[in-house]
């Protein structure tokens, strides 16, 4: 029988444990096999809850400060839940140049958060990129794994809005 998917926070500490167990056992007898559970648990969930995290920390019985001190390090690694659609602006050197900084701050304005931040629905999250391989095409930026080319400031909400509805823009 499928159980219901975890919401977090919860208080179901039998569930936690449900939750965790697979993925140490997957990996318990490899080296370094806590960055492997990590991004087992990662990959599912697409952060690292603070309740798998306590639970990781008893199953392993190591403390929890050096399982934060992993997730903390690594850039990959997340403690909130992402956003529904990534929105990655680029800001190489072609695309700051070509505008990347001003379309930064107007996505910041049109989704109301920061640059690294997820909306409150949850519906958008926003980071910058160093590089994505695309000067040609500056200012840059992907959108749930779409690349959209020469942006400008006009075209950003009709991008947001297609995204939301689920369409390709």
């Amino acid at each position: 029988m499928k159980t219901a998917p975890l919401t977090f926070p919860i208080d179901d500490v039998e569930r936690v444990e449900v939750e965790v167990e697979p993925h140490v056992e997957k990996w318990q007898d490899q080296e370094g096999n806590l960055i492997m559970i990590l991004h087992s648990i990662q990959n599912e969930h697409g952060y690292v809850p603070r309740e798998i995290s306590m639970e990781l920390s008893a199953l392993l019985e190591i403390p929890l400060a050096r399982i934060y001190e992993v997730i903390t390090f690594y850039h990959y690694f997340k403690l909130v839940p992402p956003g529904k659609h990534n929105v990655a602006v680029c800001n190489g050197t072609a695309c700051y140049l070509k505008g990347a900084p001003q379309l930064i701050a107007d996505l910041e304005r049109k989704l109301s958060i920061k640059e690294g931040e997820t909306t409150e629905d949850r519906e958008f999250h926003l980071e910058t990129v160093r590089c994505i391989g695309c000067c040609g095409m500056a200012p840059a930026m992907v959108v749930d794994e779409k690349t959209h080319g020469r942006i400008k400031i006009s075209d950003l909400q009709g991008i947001l809005d297609e995204t939301k509805k689920g369409g390709v823009k």
